[in-house]
């Protein structure tokens, strides 16, 4: 019984693993065509990156309270909304300083951010969930951390210097501390929300995303940007098509997001966003039959072989708690029988 449990949270995540990172790779190629490529024959650009961000949640918004309306749920929040407001201002301030810092650090750095997703969940997890990280858990992060820049540092036209072309600042490094600050402390006060309200996951989504569009709205007017986008979108009628694709992919992401935050914990999804380019980038090279340098396989090995011997030493432990709890339970047993005696 143990191992069919076993089987199915396995299957569980592989299948949440597969369909963040499909919808993320949508999401990816629509944004690249929305804000690269330009509209109409007088090659006009789309710069409302935040007008982006608001229709994503709108759409987000209506699929939550559509969902929940069809299962019968209870839309009132089970959470303050300054809490689902956190979750929401963070997710924005990460961005932004992700956004940001690309200005002014160069891919290295930009690399070892992106790969660095673990160790800042697992100091928020310590300071806000109070859980105890051992050892081998840190050390096996640096090693799925150093694994994943490896990889990513030695492919084919890695670039050195930042997008303004100037080297690494202060102010680079500064935002890409903040952008991981800030992710790791927003994936992680999702699963406070959901442990500590018993939250379902569309009651999550729901309230963060208002809390998104009405920050969202509030930037847009106040930078005048609200009504010069829709504009360009009623001008541009594939552009409005490709908003929509982008908006339904970042529904979908931000339901497997939540899902996999509720069912499997914060770290775990952060080891799924540390290893996502890693796979995009070994799909591509095995679909295109580019060759890895030898450097990329020690990454990918240092990668698998670390994520492997979690999962293999995560399966003793539990064995081993298992076996302990009946002896436990048989020794309480013993103790109470001789009391009565």
């Amino acid at each position: 019984m143990e191992l069919v449990l076993f089987r199915r949270r396995w299957m569980e995540l592989a299948a949440c693993v597969v369909c963040i990172m499909a919808t993320l790779l949508v999401y990816g190629v629509m944004q690249e065509r929305i804000i690269r490529v330009p509209y109409g024959s007088s090659g006009e650009f789309f710069q409302y990156s935040l007008f982006l961000v608001f229709c994503n949640r709108i759409l987000t918004c209506a699929f939550a309270i559509t969902v929940m309306l069809v299962l019968k749920k209870d839309l009132s929040p089970v959470a303050p909304i300054y809490k689902y407001g956190g979750v929401s201002l963070s997710n924005i301030l990460a961005t932004t300083c992700q956004y940001e810092a690309l200005k002014y650090v160069s891919f290295p750095v930009q690399t070892l951010g992106k790969s660095a997703k673990m160790i800042p969940v697992m100091i928020w997890g310590t300071l806000i969930m109070q859980k105890r990280y051992g050892l081998r858990d840190y050390l096996l992060a640096l090693c799925i951390t150093a694994g994943a820049a490896v990889f990513l540092l030695y492919g084919d036209g890695a670039q050195t210097k930042s997008l303004s072309g100037g080297e690494n600042s202060i102010w680079g490094l500064a935002l890409m501390a903040g952008y991981l600050g800030f992710d790791g402390f927003t994936s992680t006060f999702q699963d406070k929300l959901f442990k500590g309200y018993s939250m379902e996951v569309f009651n999550q989504i729901l309230y963060v995303t208002l809390c998104s569009c009405a920050l969202s709205t509030f930037g847009l007017l106040t930078q005048g940007n609200l009504f010069p986008a829709l504009s360009f979108i009623s001008r541009h009628r594939d552009c409005f098509f490709h908003v929509f694709l982008l908006s339904l992919a970042a529904t979908a992401s931000q339901f497997f997001i939540n899902h996999t935050i509720k069912t499997f914990g914060a770290l775990t999804f952060a080891i799924i966003m540390t290893t996502r380019q890693l796979v995009s980038i070994l799909l591509s090279c095995l679909w295109f039959a580019h060759p890895l340098s030898w450097k990329q396989w020690l990454g990918t090995l240092l990668v698998f072989g670390s994520l492997y011997y979690k999962s293999y030493a995560g399966a003793t432990d539990r064995t081993k708690q298992a076996v302990k709890e009946p002896e436990s339970v048989e020794l309480q047993g013993k103790t109470d029988t001789a009391q009565q005696v």
